[in-house]
């Protein structure tokens, strides 16, 4: 999808050159990787103490299924 966004370039050369892209393209790829990585961890985090969890689960049962 084609996109034109008004961007910091030295914000963006930056980018490019701390993270070693070849383009600008890639660059801002990584950086939407980065931050929906960074989404997806914060709403994980939330569901902590949350969820209901199963005293008597044996996780190391799972381990001598070798």
């Amino acid at each position: 999808m084609a996109t034109n966004l008004q961007l910091s370039d030295s914000l963006i050369q930056k980018a490019v050159k701390l993270g070693g892209h070849k383009t600008k393209k890639g660059a801002v790829t990584e950086a939407l990787k980065e931050y929906v990585n960074h989404l997806e961890q914060k709403k994980i985090i939330s569901l902590f103490g949350e969820i209901d969890i199963d005293p008597d689960y044996d996780y190391k049962q799972q381990r001598d299924r070798a």
